[in-house]
C-alpha cells in the first residue's frame, strides 16, 4: 500500500512543530500499514476492529492530551492531528478514541475522585478497560436538558432508572459515564458492567459507522454506591464541557474523511480514461470539483489549527469549537459527494474508500450536535439571541389572528 502523503497546498507543515508533525507521521503510519488493509472488510462485517486496540493504547493514543500516569501530554493541535489521521482511516475508528479519551477519561479526570482517577485513568489508557459515555436518550438527542433517566439516593446506594441510545461502545464498555437527574441536578456517575439492573444491547441494521459498536443503554433499579458519583459534577454543564473535547477532536477528524476523498479521487480521474482516450482530469469539470475540494480542505486545516493554538492557550470558547464541528464535517461530507461523482460508478463500491467514507459521515454530520444546532449556537453568538425555542407570541400577533 503506498504512503499518504497529506494534502498540503499551503506548506502547512511549517506552521507546527517537530512533535506535532511526529504524532501525525506516527498514526499515518498505523492507519496505512493496520487499518487501511482490514478497514473495508471490517465495514462489511459490521465489525469493529478491536484486534487495533492494544496497539492503539501502545502508541499512547488514549487520554493522548494528558501528562499524569505515564500519559504523553500532546498539545491538542498534535491531538487533533491524530484524529485526523484516524478519521482518515475511519469514522468508527476515530470514535472509539474519541469516546475513550474526550468522553470517558477526560470526565473521570476532571470530575471524578482521586480515588476514581486510580483505579480508571491507568486501565483505560492502556486499553485493558474500555468505556462509554451516555448521555443522549431515545427521545433527547439534541436537548440533553430533556432527559428522562434519574438517579435517587436511597441509603448508601443511588438507585438509577431510564435509556440511553446511540451510545458508542457501549456493549464493549467496562464503565459507562452516565448522566442522569437527581435532586440536585444532573450528575454524571460510572456505572460498571456486569451492575444488576444495568443492560446493553446493540443498534443493528446500521448503514453508517458500520466497523463501530453502537448501543443502547438500560437502567431499570439500577443500584450503585455513592463511591460512583463523581462528586465534581454540579449539573448538565459539566457533560457539555465532555462534549466540547469531543467535538474538537471531531473539526479534525471531518478533514481526515475530506483528505482521502479528495486523494481518491484526484488519483482516479489521472488514472481514468474517457473521451479521446484523455484522463478525465483533462475536463473542466472535474477540475472544478478538485479545485473545490482542495481549497474547502486548506481553509478546514487553518481553521482547526487556529482553534487548536487557542485550546493550548486556554482561550477556545465552545462557539469556536461549534463552528470548526460544523464547517469541516460539512466540508467533509461535500468532499465525498464530489469524489463519488468523479469515481462515477466506481464511487458506490468498496473497492474504494469513499462510499464508505459517504455513510460514515452522516453520523458524524448528525452526532455531537446536529449541523444545524452548532449553527443556532454560531448565531446566538453572532446576534446575543438564542433562536432554540420559538419566542413566545406578542401580544401585536395574537391581535392579528383575532382580526383574522
Amino acid at each position: 500500500m503506498s504512503r499518504f502523503a497529506g494534502v498540503d497546498y499551503i506548506d502547512l507543515d511549517s506552521l507546527l512543530s517537530d512533535d506535532e508533525r511526529l504524532a501525525r507521521e506516527t498514526v499515518r503510519q498505523f492507519v496505512d500499514r493496520r487499518v487501511k488493509p482490514i478497514i473495508e472488510e471490517c465495514h462489511r462485517e459490521a465489525r469493529f476492529p478491536i484486534e487495533l486496540v492494544p496497539r492503539i493504547a501502545d502508541l499512547n493514543l488514549l487520554g493522548a492530551t494528558m501528562d499524569d500516569y505515564g500519559l504523553p501530554g500532546l498539545s491538542n493541535v498534535a491531538y487533533g492531528l491524530v484524529m485526523q489521521e484516524l478519521e482518515r482511516g475511519d469514522s468508527g475508528l476515530r470514535s472509539f478514541v474519541s469516546v475513550q479519551s474526550a468522553l470517558v477519561m477526560y470526565p473521570i479526570y476532571t470530575f471524578g475522585s482521586q480515588e476514581q482517577r486510580d483505579r480508571w485513568i491507568p486501565a483505560l489508557a492502556s486499553g485493558e478497560a474500555l468505556g462509554c459515555f451516555g448521555l443522549t436518550e431515545p427521545d433527547f438527542g439534541s436537548n440533553p436538558g430533556g432527559m428522562r433517566t434519574t438517579a435517587k439516593k436511597v441509603g448508601s446506594e443511588w438507585v438509577l432508572n431510564g435509556a440511553k441510545q446511540w451510545i458508542t461502545n457501549g456493549t464493549l464498555a467496562d464503565v459507562a459515564v452516565v448522566w442522569a437527574r437527581t435532586d440536585d441536578g444532573v450528575r454524571g456517575f460510572l456505572v460498571e458492567k456486569g451492575t444488576p439492573g444495568f443492560t446493553s444491547s446493540d443498534q443493528h441494521g446500521k448503514f453508517s459507522l458500520r466497523a463501530s459498536v453502537t448501543s443502547e443503554l438500560g437502567f431499570s433499579d439500577c443500584r450503585i454506591p455513592d463511591g460512583a458519583l463523581l462528586p465534581k459534577t454540579e449539573g448538565l454543564k459539566n457533560a457539555l464541557m465532555c462534549l466540547n473535547q469531543a467535538r474538537y477532536g471531531i473539526a479534525w477528524g471531518g478533514l481526515g474523511v475530506a483528505m482521502d476523498c479528495f486523494q481518491t479521487a484526484l488519483a482516479y480521474s489521472l488514472e481514468r480514461k474517457q473521451f479521446d482516450d484523455q484522463p478525465i482530469a483533462s475536463h473542466q469539470l472535474v477540475q472544478d470539483k478538485l479545485v473545490w475540494m482542495a481549497s474547502e480542505i486548506t481553509k478546514g486545516q487553518l481553521l482547526a489549527l487556529q482553534l487548536g493554538r487557542l485550546k493550548d492557550r486556554g482561550k477556545l470558547r465552545h462557539q469556536q469549537v461549534s463552528m470548526g464541528k460544523r464547517n469541516n464535517v460539512w466540508v467533509a461530507r461535500e468532499c465525498a459527494k464530489l469524489a463519488r461523482d468523479i469515481l462515477g460508478a466506481a464511487g458506490i463500491v468498496d473497492d474504494y474508500p469513499v462510499i464508505r467514507h459517504m455513510l460514515n459521515i452522516e453520523s458524524v454530520f448528525t452526532y455531537e450536535g446536529t449541523h444545524d444546532v452548532h449553527g443556532l449556537i454560531i448565531g446566538e453568538w453572532l446576534t446575543g439571541i438564542a433562536a432554540f425555542n420559538p419566542p413566545a407570541r406578542s401580544s401585536v400577533s395574537n391581535s392579528v389572528e383575532e382580526r383574522l
